[in-house]
């Protein structure tokens, strides 16, 4: 049996390989060391294992905590997803299962995101509400509690509602332990929900919704297998059951990565609220 190291980021695909023409990086950053990689072309997407976009990774020592840069990392990851984001309605689905802890980071973030679409219609001759950008918030639930396919929910909502874009928040799967809880992603290729847990669900994406789909994740667990293969430097035997491992403190992981992700993306879509006006809001 052959084994792949399981990975949600680009930046690890990408690692190691002789990168052609058509794979760019970048890396820049201040509080964050961001790495910035776009795939132009389907064979280096079929190369690399991620479809053809824009893939931002933004790595820290840790996102659990607020210590002396808690605000600088908001503002800095505010300023990444303000490139990823068009004018207009925009639509934030928080993905996962808020029963799994590891698996919550979707729904969590999207419990931060102020929704405004409903303020905007009922105040709108209102100077401040007017102001504010249309954001609509949709916690979906999973499958084994609604019986419906998260993307069904979704495409049904958007239909209705016609969002200019969507923003899906989920918990991911990392490779290197390095990168477990201390790495955000944003990606402009959509998402399968679940991925991260090994519960890969239908896509999002513009092919599956006619809408630019916006991918936010943080890496909440590994495959044991790939755990194995880097500390032993050995495959792993396929006869042992291959498990999900996920850090011991978790909880703490997860709360907090959903903070910042939450307030950094009402920053990027309320630029006319303050970073202390956001802080009241989300409480």
């Amino acid at each position: 049996m052959t084994f792949s190291p399981r990975t949600d980021l680009a930046v690890e695909c990408v690692s190691g390989r002789t990168v052609s023409h058509g794979i760019t990086q970048t890396v820049r950053g201040k509080t964050f060391h961001i790495t910035e990689i776009l795939i132009e072309n389907d064979e280096d997407a079929k190369t690399v294992g991620k479809p053809k976009g824009r893939y931002v990774t933004l790595e820290t020592s840790s996102l659990n905590g607020f210590g002396g840069d808690y605000r600088k990392m908001i503002e800095e990851l505010a300023d990444e997803l303000r490139k990823f984001i068009p004018e207009g309605h925009i639509m934030v689905a928080g993905l996962g299962n808020s029963g799994i802890t590891p698996d919550a980071l979707g729904v969590y973030a999207a419990e931060g995101v102020i929704a405004t679409r409903h303020l905007k219609s009922e105040f709108a001759d209102d100077e401040f509400f007017g102001n504010l950008r249309s954001v609509s918030v949709l916690i979906s639930g999973v499958i084994g509690k609604t019986g419906i396919e998260t993307a069904e929910i979704i495409r049904s909502v958007a239909e209705r509602i016609k969002p200019d874009a969507l923003i899906a928040i989920d918990a991911l799967a990392c490779a290197d332990m390095s990168r477990l809880g201390r790495t955000i992603q944003i990606s402009d290729t959509g998402i399968s929900p679940g991925s991260g847990v090994q519960n890969r669900r239908k896509e999002l994406s513009y092919s599956t919704l006619g809408i630019p789909v916006i991918a936010i994740g943080v890496p909440t667990v590994m495959d044991m297998y790939t755990i194995i293969e880097n500390f032993t430097g050995n495959k792993a035997d396929s006869d042992i059951p291959n498990m999900m491992v996920t850090p011991k403190d978790i909880d703490k992981l997860t709360e907090h990565s959903a903070e910042i992700i939450s307030y950094a993306l009402n920053c990027a879509l309320q630029p006319d609220l303050s970073f202390e006006d956001i802080g009241e809001m989300q409480r």
